[in-house]
């Protein structure tokens, strides 16, 4: 017998024994060779050419990662584990961010991908790409392509390198070891937590935005004076610099998009600029997702939570002498936006019994305390009766006492008497220096910015008339970061003292916040 043909039998024999090893559904021998294979799913998405657009037209996160690999490829295969590390932050039901980016993966060395992998000019493996899901949609990639909203990932051999930059693109700062925050109840007395609520602050801020504009909510000079008040707050109080920045931006240009209350939300409508071309937290918001405010079923805490937690962190920020100030548009805002009725006349029933005005900051921290332990002992017995709340976190009176053993002088199952003063003092380190503690830690809110516009560009909405004068120095002042904003509002607010002084001659601002008949309202809706 010639060498060729025990050559030839000695390859049909390996051949055969390769078939009898592995399945006819195996895409790789090399795969199957020294490898453990796990049964843990992998949370990056796999595409195709059958699935690629509509998984991306679909997708309602605000950008994805796109590889192409080869699965005969070692170098992906080694790969797959760091591409994995970054997936389980962003996909999967276990995700930590869900919502932010889509992590896929196409095989190029799957006949039906050849096309596919062509139009993006594959070329090695693995090749990462990014941008915002729809421009996946029918799109493709060439080198030196001018004017593409696809670009390469030049940083990605690593776990740690994908990610750091994934957040320089988007300017956060999530880390590999981040887990899924929200389960507040089993370690109750953990305080750092709560720094986790920053971003759900950011994110609840600008879903009520997204609420007005998607209720075109500003259609009045009321409504319209309600949302410049709340800005002014932001401006000033908010704990995150992108949302002060945001607010700032809107309110400087009020007057041009919403002319005496009435805004313009569609280009169709004609307009030059729209609200809705506008962010106030920045253009990565909203992400779709809660840390710190996340309930265990899709319906529960979430958005609510996000807002309670805002109000608390404005409260805790603003100085004496513009509690009142604080306090009525608070008031003013949650009864013209916030949509959910029986919650916001409850609200509203609450902030009309206040009789005397507040002069301390501490007079509008603990009316907001107190009021937000009344909302849960509510809706504590309804959600209880009726079994619709979230079984992992029960309304609770606030703080508990493994939070703050201090606050407590006694309490029985019916009552608890509290130490004021303690409380005061929780409330302020808890939803001041606590809240923010990772934000600096993370140094999302120290980076460069350069401040919105120019002072002598400035120019404060017509509308804000209905500021008090000394709260609007005092809460323009106190935004260290709006130094240039501050300076001009202080030159504005005092050329229109006497106005002020004509139209609101009263003390009891809350009064006329709310003396408008509920008919009325109810017609502006």
């Amino acid at each position: 017998m010639s060498l060729l043909h025990l050559f030839l039998l000695f390859v049909g024999l390996v051949s055969v024994g390769a078939t009898a090893s592995f399945s006819p559904g195996s895409r790789s021998i090399l795969r199957d060779i020294g490898i453990n294979n796990s049964d843990q799913k992998d949370n990056a998405v796999e595409l195709n050419a059958t699935n690629f657009d509509s998984v991306f037209q679909d997708s309602s996160a605000k950008y994805a990662v796109l590889e192409f690999f080869a699965h005969w490829c070692p170098a992906c295969r080694n790969y797959k584990p760091h591409y994995e590390k970054v997936a389980r932050l962003f996909n999967g039901a276990d995700a930590v961010y869900p919502g932010v980016v889509l992590m896929t993966r196409v095989d190029c060395a799957l006949k039906m991908n050849v096309q596919l992998c062509d139009k993006f000019s594959i070329n090695h493996f693995p090749m990462l790409f990014w941008a915002p899901p729809k421009k996946f949609v029918d799109g493709s990639w060439k080198p030196k392509q001018e004017k593409s909203e696809i670009s390469i990932v030049d940083e990605w051999r690593t776990a740690d390198l994908l990610l750091s930059w994934i957040n320089k693109q988007i300017g956060s700062s999530y880390g590999l070891n981040d887990q899924k925050f929200g389960n507040l109840l089993p370690n109750i007395s953990d305080h750092e937590q709560i720094s986790q609520a920053i971003f759900d602050i950011e994110e609840a801020t600008e879903e009520a935005f997204g609420i007005i504009l998607s209720l075109k909510a500003i259609k009045s000079s009321e409504t319209g004076t309600s949302f410049i008040r709340f800005l002014q707050l932001l401006v000033a109080h908010h704990p995150s610099r992108r949302c002060r920045k945001g607010s700032a931006e809107i309110l400087v240009n009020f007057d041009d998009l919403c002319p005496s209350g009435e805004c313009s939300y569609d280009q169709e409508a004609g307009a030059k600029d729209t609200l809705r071309n506008y962010h106030i937290c920045g253009k990565d918001f909203p992400r779709g997702n809660y840390m710190f405010c996340r309930g265990s079923k899709n319906e529960t805490r979430g958005f609510s939570c996000g807002l309670w937690v805002l109000m608390h962190s404005l409260s805790v920020r603003i100085e004496d002498g513009e509690s009142q100030f604080a306090f009525t548009t608070i008031c003013d805002f949650i009864n013209n936006f916030f949509m959910c009725d029986d919650c916001r006349q409850h609200f509203h029933d609450m902030c009309l019994s206040v009789k005397t005005p507040f002069k301390k900051a501490r007079d509008i921290v603990l009316w907001l305390w107190s009021t937000h332990n009344k909302v849960n002992e509510r809706l504590k017995k309804v959600e209880e009766s009726l079994g619709t709340g979230d079984p992992k976190f029960p309304k609770m009176i606030w703080p508990p006492k493994q939070l703050c053993p201090s606050c407590y002088l006694s309490s029985t199952q019916k009552s608890i008497d509290w130490d004021h003063d303690e409380v005061y003092k929780f409330l302020k380190r808890y939803y001041g220096e606590k809240l923010v503690s990772v934000y600096k830690k993370n140094s999302v809110s120290a980076r460069k910015e350069e401040v919105v516009v120019a002072a002598e560009e400035m120019a404060v909405p017509t509308n804000a008339l209905v500021v008090p004068v000394g709260a609007a120095l005092a809460i323009a002042l106190a935004s260290c970061a709006f130094g240039a904003l501050a300076c001009y509002w202080r030159t504005q607010q005092k050329n229109r003292k006497s106005h002020y002084l004509k139209r609101y001659s009263s003390n009891y601002m809350v009064m006329n916040t709310f003396g408008n008949s509920e008919s009325e309202r109810e017609k502006e809706r």
